[in-house]
């Protein structure tokens, strides 16, 4: 079967080229992808090339398929899974393979590694590791988006779960966010910061009693408000606040005020700047745990963080990459019990547009940028669909259906642009 996909050949050389698949082998499994969501995960290989952790060294001579936030349909299961799987299934895969022998090592991922799997395709080989590691998950949901967004919402699941606090006298670590504690998210109106909203807001098990999200960008803010309301946070038994620290003379005495004076249990920093990080240090409260989520591009990244308190006041930092298989199927599952991840989406494009806008996506405002592979389509903003339908009869119709979903993305549009587009 011929696919069509985007490969990276190098630095910066990312080509979008139709080629053969090899035959499926009783271990494998040939898939159709329907819809990836670009990452800055996907910026960083393709500017990084062979110097990056999971992308192969011979790429300029077997180049691989990128994309990992993808999602679609099972069309031919090798024997070996043919008790697990069947044709017809709708998928969702955890990217991050944790094994000793794949193709770079551990850190081995579709997206980053291999010649015939990766998001920004038509068809792709799955193989046997993925399902060796049960990291192909079935998804029963609607439409395919959210299985797409499975992923970068297990990225936000996983930090959740890793922050962690101590008890004074006990080197006992009790993991997990402090249930009705306070928590910041910094500049936290971003596309990661939206799922992480998203989820707090939606957790049955245990949430904060306070939280503030932070940014500079008050049309961002003013976005992000209008999707997660605080009224809605309040029927959740949640103050949520959004503040704009780029108008306040002190964000730090500001934010601990907003606190009662006593800090933030639980910071998540979304944003590999710096004063941001330092800002963060300086708001935790007793035992206060700030997770660095932001993978900085910079190698030798560094910022300030005060050891008189972390001997004195207990506080701590941690860091997360991505989720496991268990974040995957908490997403997938959460999803299926009413979160939408559709807030985070602000742009639509083809299997066309995944090259420029990959190499370019720290360029390119709004959130995540989500691909139908199997249509040729422009980047566009939802948000310009009204104005390109006065002359385009198919963002005429996406726009209707956007505005009956407060201008967002939704099964709706995506059932449409799929019988209708090219």
């Amino acid at each position: 079967m011929k696919t069509r996909a985007v490969r990276l050949y190098g630095k910066k050389d990312l080509r979008l080229e139709e080629f053969d698949l090899p035959p499926v082998r009783e271990d494998e499994i040939l898939a159709k992808v329907v819809t990836d969501s670009l990452c800055m995960s996907s910026y960083k290989a393709s500017s990084q090339g062979s110097d990056h952790k999971r992308v192969p060294n011979d790429i300029a001579e077997n180049p691989i398929i990128v994309g990992h936030e993808f999602a679609g349909e099972l069309l031919e299961v090798g024997s070996k899974w043919a008790h697990k799987f069947k044709i017809g299934d709708k998928f969702s895969i955890q990217p991050a393979l944790y094994y000793e022998n794949g193709p770079v090592g551990i850190l081995s991922a579709p997206g980053y590694s291999y010649p015939y799997i990766g998001g920004d395709s038509t068809y792709v080989i799955i193989p046997n590791e993925v399902m060796e590691q049960d990291c192909l998950l079935k998804f029963t949901g609607e439409g395919y988006y959210p299985a797409s967004l499975a992923e970068p919402l297990s990225c936000v699941i996983g930090a959740m779960h890793a922050n962690y606090h101590t008890t004074p006298g006990s080197y006992e670590h009790k993991m997990e966010i402090v249930d009705g504690g306070k928590m910041a998210i910094l500049a936290g109106v971003g596309p990661m910061g939206l799922a992480a909203i998203n989820y707090v807001l939606h957790r049955e098990d245990r949430k904060p009693s306070l939280l503030v999200v932070t940014d500079m960008d008050q049309v961002r803010l003013d976005r992000a408000a209008s999707i997660y309301t605080v009224d809605f946070a309040a029927s959740r038994g949640i103050d949520l606040r959004y503040v704009n620290t780029g108008v306040m003379a002190d964000p730090v005495r500001g934010l601990k005020a907003l606190s009662g004076g006593t800090g933030y249990d639980d910071v998540f920093v979304f944003a590999p700047v710096r004063p941001v990080v330092e800002q963060g240090d300086a708001i935790l409260a007793f035992d206060g745990c700030l997770n660095f989520f932001a993978g900085p591009h910079d190698p030798n990244f560094s910022a300030a963080f005060n050891f008189y308190n972390v001997h004195y006041a207990y506080t701590h930092i941690v860091g997360t990459s991505g989720g496991n298989n268990d974040d995957m199927v908490e997403a997938l599952d959460i999803m299926s019990k009413g979160l939408d991840p559709a807030g985070l989406i602000t742009h639509i494009g083809g299997l066309n547009a995944v090259a420029d806008a990959t190499n370019n996506l720290p360029d390119i405002p709004g959130g995540k940028k989500l691909i139908y592979t199997h249509i040729d389509m422009l980047l566009t903003p939802i948000s310009d669909f009204e104005k390109l339908g006065k002359t385009n009869e198919l963002f005429r119709e996406l726009a209707v259906i956007c505005n009956r979903h407060n201008g967002l993305w939704s099964v709706e549009a995506e059932a449409y642009l799929l019988a209708n587009s090219k």
